[in-house]
């Protein structure tokens, strides 16, 4: 189901969904304007589909004692398609790690982390990061504070399109 598939009570479930992911079916049914078990059939449809990858609660780092967040710039000494796919595997391994994007231009992979403190963040860029396979070298940046974080997609923009359409 691409993004021209999906209706006008697709987009408002979805929108609903990536605002509030605890509401019940029946709450959320009454937001968007259809009866309970459609709503749930089409929340089906939109999970099989990929449209919803999964819920998840968004937890403060901070609270939880992990004080430092990274980016790491990653340049790879090879980018055929088995290196590339074999750093990528390394990431998913590394809990510190939060978020990979491989890009395109002169860094190759940039690493979201996060640790307890700097001399942890240390041990893991020395320990593994710089130190595995294929690696040429890591630029990092200690994030100083965030201004913004707003996970999904901007549904103003995804209704515009969808009127433009």
């Amino acid at each position: 189901m691409s993004p021209a598939r999906l209706d006008d009570i697709d987009r408002k479930i979805l929108a609903e969904l990536q605002a509030d992911g605890r509401m019940t079916n029946v709450e959320l049914a009454r937001r968007v304007g259809i009866s309970a078990p459609p709503c749930l059939r089409r929340v089906r449809v939109l999970e099989e589909t990929g449209h919803i990858r999964g819920y998840h609660a968004r937890i403060d780092a901070r609270e939880m004692g992990f004080e430092v967040q990274v980016f790491a710039m990653v340049r790879l000494v090879s980018q055929s398609e088995r290196d590339l796919c074999a750093f990528e595997a390394l990431a998913r391994e590394w809990p510190l790690v939060r978020e990979c994007h491989m890009l395109n231009g002169e860094i190759d992979f940039i690493l979201k982390c996060v640790a307890p403190d700097l001399s942890s963040f240390q041990s893991f860029l020395t320990e593994h990061l710089t130190s595995a396979p294929n690696v040429a070298s890591v630029k990092t940046s200690l994030v100083i504070r965030c201004a913004k974080d707003e996970p999904g997609v901007p549904f103003d923009v995804v209704e515009e399109r969808a009127a433009a359409g």
